[in-house]
């Protein structure tokens, strides 16, 4: 089943006449087809599962060896082909089996930079039938030793840095360390990566043979929460294959109902990703990293997020597919090195993680010459699969965040779990084979967030009559002033029309007697200078009155972000009550 994700991935099908939406949906799944979809039973509940699913992830990462000769990996210089990927993913099976004793269910954590060892990692963690155990590189020592207890990993494959970080608190839980470029003596106990590894590749040994079924826990992903410790979101194989497989679905679905993408101008490029966002996070291991193991692609690894840089990488590696938070896609095509680099490689340039401002769509239409803008609306509790929009119909939807493809389904609900029609705003739920089974230890929070099979997105939105999403606002992000409901994506939106404007966050600000006012805290763009006065006449006419920011902070930062790259507006919320930010107030 590999090659046909393969062959799918690269290629969305030959162009037929457009059908509806709904007609392409039932059509690519129909029986026969390589995406046909059967009724099941997972895990007590009934739905639809891809009829051709390999049976587990290990059976895709065997497939890969398929690829051969193939470049996969590139990063600062060196370069891997699938083949060499494969070997170290082997050897490093093996440590794991042989030497660490680990066995099917054990927890393994990876806590390192985006470098070739964590794909390679992640892999062989999975291929033995353990659990992939995400951490954030970004923890501080108290984080690192609340994931490694909760987790109860055995093992901890890490970089020097987080070495650093957790080695305390790996020899207080007994935790096994393998350390991926070494920079300084490590301790007796602890493994460099190259001495562990050196010896099973020398004896060629494959992965070792481990009964592994669709519904065994793969990953735990830790999601990245504002508040509080955060919970590890656990997926099994077939709810990460079942992503992959309705992304590479999408594909023949855009092409058979009828989405434009640009006319490629030049020489046709092999398919190909820059990895710009943290493995760690979702959307960097699924769509993006999997999807290049699945069908044979080029994954090219950045050290540090730089639009400069990543230009310079487009241009040699010739890459097509840029995939990020919307304010890389901004930093790119508003770049001043922008028109300094070869970017006709690029066929796609959007990602995740937060609406885009509707200027830039036009933006990245206009500025990347083969290249169409898109969005996609995923989740960590849905491997990153969700609504998706790109080429004609993001152009024509600026502020839609896409539809849904089969199996997946998509409901927005009131407080009361109640279905609301068409264009009413609630609460966005989704279904599918793809979503996590829970959250590691976390029954009350499953609870709470797994409904009878369906999963509670904490965002707000609405849907309209062909099927588009719109999300407006995460549920505990809402301003309420004076009863009146305001999304904070709204107002951004518009915000971010603003010439002088780079990142803008909307928060809330308590107020006695109006209960919040609205609070905006914002960049400028480098060179340019944001006088809230001129903000304030700017928003006039252009939303409700009652929606203009009263509090405008004028930022010499950039605001402050979680891993997966979402503003922490409770973060601004508290440093403006406590005075370490100083606001600009518009006049009653």
């Amino acid at each position: 089943m590999a090659q046909y994700l393969s062959a799918k991935m690269a290629d969305s099908g030959d162009s037929q006449m457009a059908m509806t939406w709904t007609e392409a949906n039932l059509a690519v799944t129909a029986p026969g087809q390589i995406f046909e979809l059967i009724d099941a039973e997972v895990m007590g509940v009934k739905t639809q599962i891809f009829k051709n699913a390999p049976a587990h992830l290990g059976q895709v990462f065997a497939g890969a060896r398929g690829h051969g000769e193939k470049t996969f990996l590139v990063y600062e210089g060196e370069s891997y082909s699938f083949t060499q990927a494969m070997d170290q993913i082997d050897a490093l099976s093996n440590l794991l089996a042989n030497t660490y004793g680990v066995k099917k269910g054990d927890r393994v954590a990876v806590a390192m930079r985006n470098y070739p060892e964590w794909v390679m990692s992640f892999a062989a963690i999975i291929s033995v039938g353990a659990v992939s155990v995400s951490m954030n590189s970004w923890w501080v020592e108290d984080e690192m030793d609340f994931a490694l207890q909760d987790s109860g990993a055995k093992v901890l494959i890490c970089d020097q840095q987080r070495f650093d970080v957790a080695a305390e608190s790996c020899k207080k839980f007994g935790v096994k360390v393998l350390v991926v470029r070494a920079e300084k003596p490590l301790p007796a106990g602890v493994d460099k990566w190259q001495d562990a590894l050196a010896p099973h590749l020398a004896a060629g040994l494959k992965c070792p043979v481990v009964e592994i079924s669709s519904d065994d826990d793969a990953t735990i992903l830790y999601t990245s929460g504002t508040t509080g410790r955060p919970k590890g979101a656990v997926s099994t194989h077939r709810a990460i294959i079942s992503a992959l497989m309705g992304f590479s679905s999408r594909n023949s679905v855009l092409t058979m109902s009828g989405t434009k993408l640009k006319e490629v101008t030049g020489p046709e490029v092999p398919t190909s990703f820059i990895l710009i966002v943290p493995l760690f996070h979702v959307t960097g291991c699924v769509p993006v990293m999997m999807s290049c193991f699945i069908a044979g692609l080029k994954l090219a690894i950045m050290y540090k997020w730089d639009a400069e840089k990543a230009l310079e990488m487009i241009e040699r590696e010739k890459i097509t597919n840029f995939v990020g938070v919307p304010t890389q896609s901004w930093d790119l095509v508003n770049s001043p090195a922008f028109d300094k680099y070869d970017t006709t490689s690029l066929r796609a340039v959007g990602g995740g993680g937060a609406p885009s401002p509707t200027s830039l769509v036009g933006k990245v239409n206009d500025k990347v010459k083969n290249g169409s803008p898109q969005l996609g609306y995923g989740m960590t509790e849905t491997n990153a699969f969700g609504p998706g929009i790109t080429g004609s119909d993001y152009l024509a939807h600026p502020t839609s965040t896409g539809r849904a493809v089969l199996p997946m389904r998509v409901e927005v609900r009131d407080d009361n779990l109640k279905s609301l029609p068409t264009g009413e705003a609630g609460e966005i739920w989704f279904f599918g084979p793809m979503l996590i089974r829970g959250y590691w230890n976390r029954p009350e929070a499953t609870a709470e967030t797994i409904v009878d099979g369906w999963l509670r997105s904490g965002d707000i939105g609405r849907l309209d009559a062909e099927g588009f999403v719109y999300v407006e606002d995460r549920v505990k992000d809402m301003i309420i002033r004076a009863g009146e409901n305001i999304y904070g994506a709204e107002v951004e939106s518009v915000i971010y029309d603003h010439p002088a404007v780079h990142e803008a966050a909307v928060f809330g600000v308590p107020h006695e007697r109006l209960g919040e006012e609205v609070g905006v805290a914002i960049l400028p763009k480098d060179g340019l200078a944001l006088d809230p006065q001129d903000l304030w006449k700017f928003l006039e006419g252009k939303i409700g009155a009652h929606k203009i920011p009263v509090h405008v902070v004028v930022m010499t930062e950039p605001l402050p972000r979680n891993a997966a790259g979402k503003f922490l507006k409770r973060e601004l919320q508290q440093r403006l009550a406590k005075g370490e930010l100083k606001a600009a107030q518009r006049a009653k």
